[in-house]
């Protein structure tokens, strides 16, 4: 897809345990500013969610929509294509981790591609995605560094 927005952020934590976040849509709630609620709708016969309802409220943006993810094998990226939504006509989106050398940190790409039903000029509607993806990436890094340091101290009871 040629007209996406993209974005990288660094987490310094392995790349297991920032997939694993990325995976625990049951959590999302806690920590993605938007969502107002995430429910799995249905799971693969390995557990991974497959197909996730979001609602989600931000600013005067308003959404219920259901994705269908697809894990890569390895834990090193997961995409999603919209199935329905009630403001979108379509949605891929893609998680790329790439764990440093020594596997204390990961570069964390995210990739985005929307477009809505009602008509947006491309440059909005690349700005919307810019930020979807900034934030996105700014509070998986908080999460996953947030959980990474209770652990550290013996506080994790996550």
């Amino acid at each position: 897809m040629s007209d996406r927005t993209q974005e990288s952020i660094v987490i310094v934590a392995p790349a297991d345990q920032v997939m694993a976040v990325i995976a625990d849509f049951d959590r999302y709630s806690e920590w993605v500013s938007a969502a107002k609620e995430v429910t799995v709708l249905q799971r693969g016969a390995d557990g991974t969610p497959r197909r996730v309802r979001f609602v989600v409220a931000e600013g005067f943006l308003k959404d219920t929509y259901e994705l269908v993810y697809n894990w890569a094998e390895g834990g090193r990226a997961v995409e999603w294509d919209l199935a329905e939504s009630t403001l979108q006509r379509s949605q891929h989106g893609e998680y790329e981790l790439r764990p440093s050398a020594d596997g204390t940190s990961t570069t964390v790409t995210y990739s985005l591609e929307v477009t809505l039903h009602i008509p947006m000029l491309g440059m909005l509607r690349r700005k919307a995605e810019k930020t979807i993806t900034d934030t996105a990436l700014k509070e998986l890094k908080r999460q996953v560094e947030g959980l990474v340091e209770r652990r550290a101290e013996g506080r994790d009871g996550e």
